[in-house]
Order: structure tokens, then sequence, then C-alpha cells
């Protein structure tokens, strides 16, 4: 099964109870997608709404992490991906995709979500810290809490108690993010290339939930996750500037405000390359931009036509509204959506 020629399946009734802010399209069938699993909420949300909207529709989104999201939509598996990293030539899956699609595929943001660096410290709930000392604990160089060097807020002392990071096990986007952050905001403490496999040997959990259960069950523990999926941990304010910043929304889409296109992306990819040493005030740079990666033009008429009604609604006001109601990310900007948009319409064009 290609990607371009991926057979739409007849599907059950596919509705749900929950959603409404999707317009009807007459979609029907079904439709898969892989990926990112920082998007998974997200994608439930945005599923419940279309398919409550399009009886005969069904979205199956599988979390299996940016790097086998990519691979599947690829191989042909996926008709769609989301991925945390930008799909580029830098192992080959661009061209691929361009094979695989007959032209080349279109790249959108679609999910803006700050990463929490979450640890498990009883009775605190912020702790502040530089680039370079979060670099140094995740590198192994710094091992105890009360060995941190940052200023904290008044009343929080931080314990005698090891500090033990955890990190992804699978090769993911939201790791790649994370060591890019440490290599430009802390280049001095952090020597390693920005890649989806951790770098460092320790404690390790696969996907999102896997780290945010390992660090919920060591005491002294600390890990980086999506925000959103971040509860009754307590959470790391970055250093930037002057001053220390909570993850937010907020801060996450001041980042990609500042952030320029990367280079050499074409009129249907939309990646940036993320200012991860910004100043800004109230910026956040340890942020994920997820993409949504899909082909112009499907063999299949009604995957053609699933494909890019649901990527309509995604990049919507109403799908991006429903994405920060029910996952905790941050709505595209104006201009961003707006071409967003202009890209998915060109699907079938």
């Amino acid at each position: 099964m290609s990607a371009c020629g991926a057979s739409n399946e007849d599907g059950g009734d596919g509705g749900s109870d929950a959603g409404g802010s999707a317009e009807s399209a007459g979609l029907s069938g079904v439709l898969k997608g892989a990926g990112a699993t920082s998007q998974e909420k997200a994608q439930e949300a945005w599923t419940i709404a279309i398919q409550g909207a399009n009886d005969g529709l069904e979205v199956q989104y599988q979390p299996v992490g940016s790097t086998d999201g990519r691979s599947a939509f690829v191989s042909g598996a996926a008709a769609f991906a989301g991925t945390d990293s930008a799909l580029n030539d830098e192992e080959g899956q661009l061209t691929e995709a361009t094979e695989q699609c007959g032209s080349e595929p279109i790249q959108i943001p679609a999910y803006v979500s700050p990463i929490a660096v979450a640890f498990n410290l009883p009775e605190i709930d912020v702790v502040q810290m530089s680039a370079d000392t979060i670099a140094q604990i995740f590198d192994g160089k710094i091992t105890n809490w009360s060995d941190v060097p940052d200023e904290q807020a008044d009343g929080v002392e931080l314990p005698d108690l090891d500090i033990t990071p955890v990190h992804r096990s699978d090769d993911s986007g939201t790791t790649k993010n994370f060591t890019d952050y440490l290599g430009k905001a802390a280049p001095d403490s952090w020597s390693y290339e920005a890649e989806d496999a951790f770098p460092v040997d320790g404690e390790a959990a696969d996907g999102t939930s896997g780290v945010i259960q390992q660090v919920s069950t060591i005491e002294g523990a600390i890990g980086y996750a999506d925000n959103s999926q971040v509860e009754g941990l307590g959470r790391v304010s970055v250093g930037v500037g002057e001053e220390f910043v909570a993850p937010s929304p907020e801060g996450a889409a001041k980042v990609l405000e500042v952030s320029p296109p990367a280079e050499g992306v074409s009129d249907v990819d939309m990646a940036v390359s993320l200012d991860r040493t910004t100043t800004e005030s109230g910026a956040y740079p340890v942020v994920l931009l997820s993409y949504l990666v899909a082909c112009q033009s499907y063999d299949d008429a009604a995957t053609e036509a699933n494909v890019k009604g649901y990527l309509e609604y995604i990049v919507s006001d109403a799908g991006q509204a429903t994405a920060a109601e029910e996952a905790g990310s941050a709505p595209l900007g104006e201009a961003t959506a707006a071409k967003a948009q202009e890209i998915v319409a060109t699907i079938g064009s």
C-alpha cells in the first residue's frame, strides 16, 4: 500500500458522541495515520470531532513515535504522519516520501507545545534551572539535587537526594527537540548532536507515558515530556535571559513567532528553525513543534478526500481550539494557520 495510493477501507459508523466543532464533509472509510506520541491527546480530540461530524469516517492514528511514523508514511502503511522533527533528507526520507507520493509531500505545523522538564521531589512544585544545569544533569555531571547551582525561589530548599535522569528509550522527535535545545542553549555543557536517540546511557523508558510513569515512580527522578501529558509532577522553570520561565502554551507560541523558516524549504514545506537561544521575555525555548506530513495527491479518491478534510479541520480555528482545550497546546498564530490552510488546499488540486 503506497501513501499516494493507499486504499480507503470501508469503516463502520466510526462516529462519536463528542465533537461537533468540525463541519460535515461527507467523509467516509478508514483513514490511517501514525507518528508522534506528543500529538496523542490532540489526535484523540481531533478524531472525536471529525468523526462526530462525519458518521462514516474512522480515523486510526497510531502513536508509535515520530521516527516510526515517518517510516510508516514513507512505506505507505500510513496515509499521513505526525512528526516532532521535520521530514528532511538527512536520512533520505524526504526523497523517499517524494517518490512514494509522486511529488514532494506537504509538511505543515499542527501542534505547538512546551516540553516540560518534569521531576519528582516531595512537596516541591517548581525548581529553577539554567540550560547549563539541565544539560549537566542529563549528562550525568550533576548527580544530587543539593548540588543544583541555580538560585531558587524563596522558601525552596533542594534536598540531599540522588538525581535519576530518565530519557526516552525509543527514537523520538521529543528527544531530538530536547537535545536540540540543550546543544544550542548550553553548548559548553552539552557536546552531543540533536538526535532522535538519546545520546547518554542511563534510566530509560518507552514513549511519553513511559517516561512520565518512571519519573513518577522514582523519588528524585527527572525527565522530559510533552507538557500536556505531565500531571502530578513538578516542572522546571528554565532560564531565559534574566528570568526563569515555566512551560506554558503562550511561552511556546512566543518562540515560534521569533523563529525563521528552515533553510531550503519549498512552498509546501513549513519546517522552521526554532530559536532555542531567544531572550524574549516570557518565551519558553524548550518547545516542540509537531508537524503533519501528507501527499499532495493520492491514487484513491476517498483517501485523498479524507486526508484533505481531516487536515483542513486540524489547522482550522476550531481544530486548534480543540487541541488547546483538550491537550494544552498553543494554537497556531494567524499567519501560520493561514499558510497551513493554503497548503492543505493544494491536496488533490
